[in-house]
């Protein structure tokens, strides 16, 4: 191990990590995606029982919807993963990134859901209750609040590592 950057020596997969940068991104992004929808549809559908995926026909036909959307988040976070695993054997894995693209991922998701799906296309909501907007607001300023974290992380070089670079995991 180079002691100096933190790079195993004579490794050629760190000579190109700049490509790996969005990779990193993606990854995250996809991985925050998929476990902002497993947790969307595990506590508000499941077990609070609040709304389903599709509210506009029957509670088969919202079942039928919620087992769609839990397949959806199953493979984004599946895609995610395998693109993590890659970029960790690769020595190309930039973790505050990835962590920067996991809230960009979930907080985008979740701004998505509570203005597309939720307000525009009004396939389903937060809860069905009389004043629905602080359920809405607290769900909309959740999801800012990632998102710019999210890419305060992606645009960080607090890290210590110099752009271009990839973070080693090997531990010698």
């Amino acid at each position: 191990m180079d002691t100096k950057n933190g790079y195993p020596k004579n490794n050629s997969n760190n000579m190109n990590c700049s490509k790996y940068k969005s990779r990193n991104l993606v990854s995250g992004f996809l991985f925050g995606i998929g476990l902002a929808a497993f947790i969307d549809e595990t506590i508000f559908h499941q077990l609070l029982r609040w709304h389903h995926f599709y509210d506009k026909s029957t509670t088969d036909i919202g079942l039928i919807s919620d087992g769609l959307f839990h397949a959806f988040s199953w493979f984004a976070t599946i895609g995610g993963l395998f693109i993590f695993a890659d970029l960790r054997r690769r020595n190309a894995l930039w973790l505050r990134r990835w962590w920067g693209g996991v809230l960009v991922g979930a907080g985008g998701f979740q701004l998505y859901d509570g203005t597309i799906q939720h307000k525009l296309m009004r396939i389903h909501q937060i809860r069905y209750v009389e004043n629905v907007i602080v359920y809405d607001l607290i769900w909309n300023i959740l999801a800012i609040f990632m998102i710019i974290i999210g890419f305060s992380l992606v645009g960080s070089r607090r890290n210590g590592q110099q752009p271009g670079k990839a973070i080693a995991h090997d531990h010698e």
